[in-house]
């Protein structure tokens, strides 16, 4: 800052270079510099002439700023940016509020439960175990698996390792430690993965802690279980009513130290809890709370439907009234109206999902619940939804083709419209072919059917679940070649894992197995499947790839249009794209289909788009005449905007679970079709 002549400069000049002027009182008004420095006087300075320049006072900027050169473009731009801002919280209000609800974590892909003790042992004792399933998370990732499912592996004296459970909050030795666990389980997330595991709360083991305390009726333990009086004389019990046990004869055993009977649904060694005791409630919840702050992303319920009897012990109807009610002794003479989905069943299944709701907030964390319904009504089954309002599981389990003995078109549409036309408004499906408990699916229905029914499975709307070894077309075992003491009949299917060809196929590298392993494990095997381009496995691959790429599979509306004693054919499309999937199944004797007779408006010749025969190698498929063979499916695409569920004649036969519409233009999906 410079002081010449009592004025100061400020610093405001136009150039450094600029010199300083000797004040000349005779110097002209219109001087430009003049004017620049003589900012003191009271007088608004006359800008005539004068041209905008860097480090003006703002006094001289505001001069400038009023002119309209400056002004009217400044306002354009100021309300340019306000119309541009507004509009882009409009189109984001806009496309949130049409954009469908994304597909969660639990419906984006295939489910894989896996038996732990049959899948891969990792410390050579013959038993899979935890870190056996680790070492084969890559092989999991490579079948486009979203989720694993692993059921129970509590600490249990049961040879089953299922429902005996000792300890709900310590993982058996048999399968490893806690640390094994959480192990497994950040390996799995990091994989991207998630992980649900089975509980079972309806009973325990007769070796828990809470029942040896409440056999000698210690403290609030004492009605944990159900008690009830009964004679007991020469070994002979009198029991309370005539209630079975799912595996035969009456459900309630003598106990010596109480001197009373004790409930128990299913094995003597199970004695149910009584879920009336608020206390037992609030056990159940903190288990579930234990495991998910681990990390778990969700469970399986079993027996959900066992969770309370009647109060009155009423004796339950005959199924043959006029049976000496003595020889009543299979679980099957009975109808069990007071011991299995009794009022009130339903609040404590939704109080389950009240706890992990509380553990869902987080984004991408969502606790997924699913609930075993086995041989339930369809609406009975249906009611594990939930109601409008009051969510409970995400999905019953659909084992309704796990139970299948026999094959046909008519059967396979008959259990896919029984699902579809009563699932609620809304609600995601779910299909499986196998699990534990039941036989495996080339064992019931033949080896024909493996890539058929896995074809059916990921075409259709909603999530496929798979039992570990049905991606490569795994048989039950042998019941000569068990040793085990258990129930056979519940191990046929849970055979290590077929890996490869070398000693114990892979699953174990010790001298012995649990249970054998297949004898067909030299072809049937993981190692020799990934090499042949016609496999189960090299199939089942590319049908899941497909499900994760495919819209039209994952979001689209499904449309059963046919079925006959040999062959379903039904449609998957959506708005907005002009392809449609048309598939083909065969379940009976090789058949020839015209599919023009449909009516469907098809083209001569359909793309051929995925075969469960890839060697026969056709581009293309003949619509007036598509030959099958016995076990044989096709997935047929072809394009066209006349859609089928937008004509009346196909709205009956039309279903989707989560409704979109897709624009190509802008490559998005919205819900206002």
């Amino acid at each position: 800052m410079s002081v010449k002549g009592c004025q100061t400069n400020n610093g405001f000049v136009q150039s450094e270079d600029t010199p300083e002027l000797e004040l000349d009182p005779r110097s002209s008004v219109d001087n430009p510099q003049h004017q620049a420095l003589s900012i003191g006087g009271p007088e608004e300075p006359n800008l005539q002439g004068v041209r905008p320049y860097a480090g003006m006072p703002k006094e001289v900027l505001f001069q400038f700023s009023g002119q309209a050169r400056y002004r009217v473009p400044r306002e354009i731009l100021f309300w340019l940016t306000i119309t541009t801002v507004v509009l882009l919280i409009g189109a984001t209000v806009a496309i949130i509020a049409i954009s469908p609800k994304c597909l969660d974590w639990w419906q984006a892909g295939p489910m894989y439960q896996i038996y732990p003790r049959s899948f891969r042992d990792s410390d050579k004792d013959g038993n899979g175990d935890l870190k056996g399933i680790q070492d084969k998370l890559d092989y999991i990732t490579a079948l486009n698996i979203k989720t694993i499912w692993i059921t129970s592996f509590y600490k249990s004296s049961l040879k089953d390792f299922r429902h005996g459970v000792e300890d709900f909050q310590e993982i058996d030795p048999i399968f490893g430690t806690m640390e094994d666990f959480e192990n497994l389980l950040a390996a799995i997330h990091d994989k991207g993965l998630k992980l649900i595991i089975d509980f079972i709360p309806n009973h325990t083991s007769d070796k828990h802690p809470w029942f040896e305390m409440s056999r000698t009726r210690t403290g609030k333990y004492s009605d944990y279980y159900i008690w009830r009086d009964c004679a007991h004389e020469s070994g002979v019990t009198i029991p309370p009513n005539n209630w079975l046990s799912v595996y035969g004869n009456s459900s309630w055993h003598f106990d010596d130290v109480r001197k009373q009977c004790y409930y128990h649904q299913f094995l003597k060694e199970q004695p149910d809890l009584n879920f009336r005791n608020p206390d037992v409630q609030e056990e159940i919840k903190e288990i579930i709370q234990f495991w998910l702050l681990k990390g778990v992303d969700g469970f399986s319920f079993d027996a959900v439907k066992f969770l309370l009897e009647a109060k009155d012990l009423r004796d339950e109807i005959q199924v043959n009234k006029s049976q000496n009610p003595g020889t009543v002794t299979h679980y099957s003479e009975l109808y069990h109206d007071f011991t299995t989905t009794q009022v009130g069943m339903h609040d404590l299944v939704r109080s389950f999902r009240q706890t992990m709701d509380r553990y869902s907030q987080e984004p991408g964390r969502y606790r997924f619940m699913g609930t075993e319904a086995y041989a339930e009504s369809i609406d009975r089954t249906m009611m594990y939804y939930g109601l409008p309002f009051i969510q409970e599981a995400d999905f019953p389990f659909n084992n309704y083709f796990t139970t299948l003995r026999s094959l046909s078109g008519n059967i396979v549409h008959e259990i896919i419209t029984s699902w579809m036309e009563n699932v609620p408004e809304g609600k995601w499906p779910n299909w499986m072919t196998g699990g534990p408990d039941s036989s495996r699916l080339p064992s019931r229905l033949g080896n024909q059917y493996v890539n058929t029914m896995n074809m059916l499975l990921f075409t259709l709307p909603g999530t496929p679940i798979t039992y570990y070894g049905e991606e490569i077309g795994m048989q039950d075992i042998s019941a000569t070649n068990i040793n085990e003491s258990y129930d056979t009949s519940t191990l046929l299917s849970k055979s290590p894992m077929q890996w490869d060809n070398s000693s114990n196929a892979g699953f174990s590298e010790g001298n012995h197995t649990w249970l054998p392993t297949n004898s067909d494990y030299h072809t049937v095997n993981v190692d020799v499947q990934k090499t042949q381009p016609s496999s189960a496995l090299k199939l089942y691959q590319d049908l899941s790839q497909l499900h994760a790429n495919e819209l039209l599979l994952n979001r689209g509306w499904f449309c059963l249009l046919s079925n006959d004693s040999h062959s379903v054919v039904y449609t998957r499309e959506l708005d907005g794209i002009d392809r449609v999937f048309l598939v083909v199944l065969n379940f009976g004797d090789s058949t020839l289909l015209n599919l023009q007779e449909m009516n469907l408006g098809l083209p001569t010749k359909l793309r051929v788009r995925m075969s469960t025969d890839p060697a026969s190698q056709r581009s293309e498929a003949d619509t007036s005449g598509v030959s099958l063979e016995k076990g044989e499916g096709l997935i047929l695409e072809y394009n066209t905007n006349n859609l089928l569920h937008r004509q009346t004649a196909f709205r009956d036969k039309c279903f989707i679970s989560n409704r979109a519409c897709y624009s190509s233009a802008f490559n998005i999906l919205y819900s206002v079709c």
